[in-house]
């Protein structure tokens, strides 16, 4: 099946730190899941996203395009189940509901049109949009509106653009970024 989807998450480990390798161990199978208690529920997850786009921009490429990689779940987008079979995943590092730092959505634009040259993608999606009432990111904070104008692709199929407006429970370290 081809690729034509990119689905965006948020991810930090532990929840609200930034910075770390815990994400890249996690990507990697290689996480040590007694040193923090928070990782022992993470304990024999398999999981991986093609990209993530750390705080400061930095791009990470966990599993190459042409490759399946598990970051969806069970999930679905326009009738279609299974969406880790078509789709491009996209990690954020910031806390669900948060506030992205502008550099993020700089790149994640530019990672986005450099994907399109390769793949015919149709849509750019949040996870909560593909696994609704299962997951939640990249959440409230994420500005879908700033994307949209980085783009400047009005035939890509976004969710409505809505300002980042983050959730009240985010946290101040998610909110001030």
């Amino acid at each position: 099946m081809a690729v034509d989807l990119a689905v965006v998450h948020s991810i930090s480990l532990p929840p609200g730190c930034f910075g770390g390798d815990a994400v890249r161990h996690l990507f990697c199978g290689t996480l040590d899941c007694d040193a923090h208690p928070y990782f022992d529920q993470l304990r024999g997850l398999q999981v991986s996203a093609h990209f993530v786009i750390r705080r400061d921009g930095a791009l990470q490429q966990f599993v190459s395009c042409d490759r399946r990689a598990w970051h969806a779940g069970a999930s679905s987008w326009r009738g279609r189940a299974n969406c880790n079979d078509y789709s491009i995943g996209i990690e954020l590092e910031g806390l669900e509901g948060g506030l992205f730092e502008p550099v993020q959505y700089h790149q994640l634009a530019r990672l986005l049109r450099v994907l399109s040259r390769r793949y015919p993608l149709a849509d750019v999606v949040g996870h909560e949009h593909i696994a609704p009432g299962r997951k939640a990111d990249p959440g409230a904070g994420f500005d879908w509106a700033l994307l949209r104008r980085l783009l400047r692709r009005p035939s890509w199929g976004l969710p409505p653009a809505a300002a980042a407006t983050p959730r009240e429970d985010a946290g101040p370290a998610a909110q001030a970024g």
